[in-house]
């Protein structure tokens, strides 16, 4: 007599990669990246080995009414370990410039966040004879010309990226500003009585595939002359230009009859080994 053994199921075996969604999601050889340039969700379903490595940039400063607004903090780094989730994403907006001739401070921007890492907003370019503003990368300091003095950049917050540059101490009717701060360079101090400081150069990163600089400052206001905007996003003073968005790049000061406009958004990418 025969003996009638059961059938055995096999299962599969588990996937070595990981799987995901969220953001928009592009491919670089056998690598996957999901692109984040609005608030959303990371969901994991399938965690591989490795990790993933990230970019997580805050919203750049706000240009003051002669201060460079400061970049937004930008963090990297590879084998971040996750788990099966959803990573709530935040990406942070940049700050709000100021009125032509308002001697006004301009805004930080706001913090984008991934899991336990966030990076902090630019500080605001300086107003009327004020220092810059603390934030990611630091603002420029501003400086009017009725109360010449000279007033500093803000300091960045943390160790991902750079100080404000400074404003001259000047009379006679003339003003300028700093630059901003950028994540690889501060400042400039202001570069005469009438021109502002250039902003600090921000960081390349290439975990989209393709080589692009982030977290540049913007340069400072002058009563003549603007600095030129940091690499990375940063734009010029004098013109009143925003800071490019999804690159938490900050916007250039004021100069008299130019407002200074709002820091480029910032943005969040996770790359991982999905084949």
């Amino acid at each position: 007599m025969s003996l009638l053994l059961a059938p055995q199921l096999i299962s599969a075996p588990p996937d070595p990669f990981t799987v995901a969604t969220g953001g928009t999601i592009t491919t670089d050889g056998n690598y996957k990246i999901h692109s984040f340039t609005s608030n959303g969700t990371f969901t994991v379903t399938n965690v591989g080995s490795g990790g993933v490595e990230y970019l997580v940039v805050g919203g750049g400063g706000g240009g003051g009414w002669r201060g460079g607004g400061g970049a937004g903090g930008m963090r990297t780094a590879t084998g971040f370990v996750i788990t099966a989730t959803g990573y709530g994403i935040t990406v942070g907006g940049g700050g709000a410039g100021t009125g032509a001739d308002s001697g006004s401070q301009g805004t930080n921007g706001s913090d984008s966040i991934f899991s336990t890492i966030t990076s902090t907003g630019g500080g605001g370019g300086g107003g009327s004879n004020a220092a810059g503003s603390a934030g990611g990368s630091g603002g420029g300091g501003g400086q009017n010309a009725s109360q010449p003095g000279s007033f500093p950049g803000g300091a960045a917050s943390g160790a991902f990226g750079s100080a404000g540059g400074s404003c001259a101490a000047t009379g006679g009717g003339q003003s300028n500003g700093g630059g901003g701060g950028g994540r690889s360079a501060a400042g400039g101090n202001s570069a005469s009585a009438v021109s502002g400081g250039i902003g600090g150069a921000g960081t390349a990163s290439s975990i989209t595939g393709a080589s692009v600089t982030y977290a540049g400052g913007g340069g400072g206001g002058g009563s003549s002359t603007g600095g030129a905007g940091g690499s990375g996003g940063g734009t010029a003073g004098n013109a009143n230009t925003a800071g490019t968005a999804n690159t938490g790049g900050g916007s250039g000061g004021g100069a008299p009859g130019v407002a200074s406009a709002f820091g480029g958004s910032g943005i969040v990418i996770i790359r991982y080994l999905y084949q």
